[in-house]
């Protein structure tokens, strides 16, 4: 039974990973990216690891929304992009993600109502918790902040790149920020 809960959580964490890097909607692949570390997780239950299980959820998936507020600042769209994202923000689009949220839910269920001893709880101190990060689930913690660091690069960039493309476009603003530019160079020539 949990091989089989495995390969339904690995296909849903392969699956949601390829929708976060293909999607051109950032809050689209943030949804996407979140079901893709939830199935993480379960994997890492599944695989007798509760405690980096725990972390995945509470830091990453945790994380990854505030990576979408650095998103959100970044991008800076004002009003008109707010109700573009309106206009964008179908409920059709909430579908998938709950349907695959859902799966992990009842695997989660599954797996939770078959463990035969009832979990124990003992008083866990800041060093064990640093050896433990540390030590066995060393490679699992550092794959994931590699993670969040190029989801945060790949958000400075599309932000960059979107910011530049609507100057270009909006006829209004390239002489505000052609004045702009022309005032840093002569501040910083003095």
């Amino acid at each position: 039974m949990e091989v089989i809960l495995f390969y339904i959580s690995a296909f849903i964490a392969l699956f949601t990973t390829v929708f976060a890097l293909t999607r051109t909607n950032a809050a689209h692949a943030l949804i996407y990216l979140i079901i893709s570390l939830l199935a993480v997780a379960v994997i890492f239950f599944l695989l007798g690891a509760p405690f980096a299980a725990a972390l995945e959820v509470v830091i990453y998936a945790g994380a990854i929304m505030v990576l979408f507020v650095f998103v959100i600042m970044m991008l800076n769209l004002g009003e008109a992009g707010v109700e573009r994202e309106r206009q964008r923000l179908n409920p059709k689009i909430w579908i998938l993600p709950a349907i695959l949220s859902g799966v992990l839910l009842i695997e989660l269920l599954l797996v939770i109502s078959k463990l035969e001893a009832p979990a124990t709880g003992t008083l866990i101190g800041a060093k064990q918790v640093g050896l433990t990060l540390f030590g066995p689930y060393v490679l699992a913690v550092e794959i994931a902040s590699m993670l969040l660091l190029a989801g945060l690069v790949g958000a400075y960039h599309v932000g960059r790149r979107f910011r530049l493309r609507a100057t270009d476009d909006d006829a209004t603003e390239a002489p505000l920020t052609t004045e702009i530019s022309t005032e840093i160079q002569k501040e910083v020539s003095q």
